[in-house]
């Protein structure tokens, strides 16, 4: 048995400068020698793939050559053209199982521009509606230097949640997300804790969307109505003999009809086994966040500025600068900073892993110039008088009336957008859920229908009776933000600090702090 391992050639009367040469030569790619892996076992991603007859005669005549000679002799290494193309190579493994190469890491990594752009889209959501509400919540100034300040404190947090799997001495952890962290210092426990407030802050958001999507649809449906029905022409009569106006508003209401209409159109989108289709069109956020912007410009243009400043007493069409309510903007603002979940993962495609740290630093810069730049804007453009400031709604859509078609355009565009990305949400709650009960993502049709129809069930309940999209939001983000912004960075840095003998009384403090502020954001949820 041991013969069988042996080379058939072995070279002799190699000086020490041809064996240094040959030991150098054995680090070049053409000198590494795959062994034979049986065809059941090669796979590409998770679709088993049997080997074809080329590959097979490929293996063999590797093989051969690699029994001719010893791995560091140079003599009979195989030619060229038996190698194979770099597309072609698999990357074998000792368990049985083989994975395709697909090209390099460097054709795959994004510049820093890109990388901020990435981030600055995904964190750009639903709560930038609500930034002009929490701002008049707070009072103009304080809702300005709070904005600023929890900006500044989520991202020290997330900065802190992409610095912790490098804390980790011995430890591969080039693959690992967050949850993997929580497990390695917590246990169980720490996964399962962050497992859960993902789930909070994905099913939330899908409430959220799902409440807003029946706003936007209501008031689309009432511009089309307004603009293309003619009253006066078309009269239908029922059974009390209403206009029809009266049935159209019978049957087009916000919270009594819509939200079940929008069950016919987004359960069978739930229900797709993947959600490749739906990220094909994750640019129609881009596209709706910079119609926003240019919308808010041009009502800024239109309307001018209204502002008085009142420290602390309000008046018939001001409210003070200083509010009891901020509470209600930093929960907000907490889920309008939220990240920290998949920060990891979109800073593993940085060319430059150097520049992390700053890109994650400007990313979130740009996006707080953006919540101050809409929130801003739309407070102090706002017609003070005729109207209070007290009135900004929750979506600041709302204070305008359907009729307006800048702001039926902006609606259209959220609603399709929000179309798109609602079953993408769907797909992550489903492949953690599944995963974890079933573990894989797609166990069954009946299995996936069960939690997607406990999942719209939730959509339609909130948005029938309590469609408050400004206390939803600031809900959630307290909820979510508590574990995952506040609580587990600020624990797993600490504790990493402990098991390196570095942990002192300032880094307690501070952190400690830390968690405690997200304890008061969430108590302050339930006492303002």
């Amino acid at each position: 048995m041991e013969d069988d391992w042996k080379p058939l050639l072995s070279s002799t009367g190699t000086g020490d400068g041809c064996k240094d040469k040959g030991v150098i030569d054995s680090l070049d790619s053409k000198s590494k020698r795959p062994f034979h892996v049986e065809p059941r076992n090669i796979v590409e991603d998770d679709v088993q793939e049997r080997v074809s007859a080329e590959a097979a005669v490929m293996s063999s005549r590797v093989s051969y050559y690699s029994r001719l000679t010893g791995s560091s002799d140079r003599l009979l290494v195989p030619p060229d053209h038996v190698i194979p193309a770099p597309e072609e190579i698999y990357v074998y493994s000792p368990l049985g199982s083989a994975f395709k190469v697909h090209g390099g890491d460097g054709s795959a990594k994004n510049p820093s521009i890109v990388t901020i752009f990435a981030i600055w889209n995904t964190m750009m959501g639903t709560s930038i509606l609500s930034i002009p509400w929490g701002i008049k919540q707070a009072g103009f100034t304080f809702g300005i230097l709070i904005l600023v300040s929890v900006g500044l404190l989520t991202l020290y947090c997330c900065y802190r949640v992409l610095k912790s799997p490098k804390s980790i001495p011995y430890v591969d952890t080039s693959d690992w997300e967050f949850p993997d962290v929580c497990k390695y210092y917590f246990g169980a426990l720490g996964q399962w804790s962050s497992l859960i407030f993902s789930l909070v802050s994905l099913i939330g958001a899908m409430v959220i969307y799902w409440v807003l999507m029946s706003n936007f649809l209501f008031n689309t449906g009432k511009f089309v109505y307004s603009e293309f029905m003619n009253d006066t022409m078309y009269v239908f009569h029922l059974g009390d003999n209403g206009t029809g106006t009266e049935v159209f508003d019978r049957w087009w209401s916000k919270t009594s009809t819509i939200p079940f209409y929008l069950i016919i159109l987004l359960l069978p989108l739930l229900n797709f086994r993947s959600a490749s289709f739906f990220a094909r069109f994750t640019f129609l956020g881009t596209i709706s966040v910079i119609y926003l912007i240019f919308l808010v410009t041009l009502k800024a243009f239109q309307l001018g500025f209204h502002l008085e400043f009142h420290w602390f007493h309000s008046t018939e069409f001001f409210v003070p600068e200083f509010r009891l309510f901020f509470p209600q903007l930093t929960g907000v603002l907490t889920l309008a900073f939220f990240i920290h979940n998949c920060i990891i993962t979109l800073m593993k495609n940085n060319r430059d892993q150097k520049k992390n740290v700053r890109d994650l630093s400007l990313a979130y810069l740009l996006v707080g110039l953006t919540y101050l730049y809409v929130g801003v804007l739309i407070y102090a453009a706002f017609p003070s008088p005729p109207l209070s400031k007290d009135c900004i709604e929750p979506n600041f859509l709302d204070n305008f009336p359907s009729s307006d078609i800048w702001v039926f355009v902006a609606r259209t565009c959220l609603f399709f957008q929000m179309t798109t990305v609602y079953p993408l949400l769907g797909y992550l709650v489903r492949v953690q859920v599944m995963g974890q009960m079933f573990g894989k993502p797609y166990p069954g049709f009946f299995h996936v229908l069960l939690l997607n129809v406990i999942i719209v069930a939730a959509g339609v309940l909130v948005a029938r009776f309590y469609p408050n999209i400004g206390s939803i939001i600031r809900y959630s983000g307290a909820t979510c933000g508590l574990a995952l912004v506040f609580f587990l960075p600020s624990a797993v840095h600490m504790v990493s600090l402990r098991r390196a003998g570095e942990l002192r009384w300032p880094s307690i403090l501070f952190h400690s702090l830390l968690i405690l502020l997200g304890v008061a954001n969430l108590l302050g949820q339930f006492l303002m």
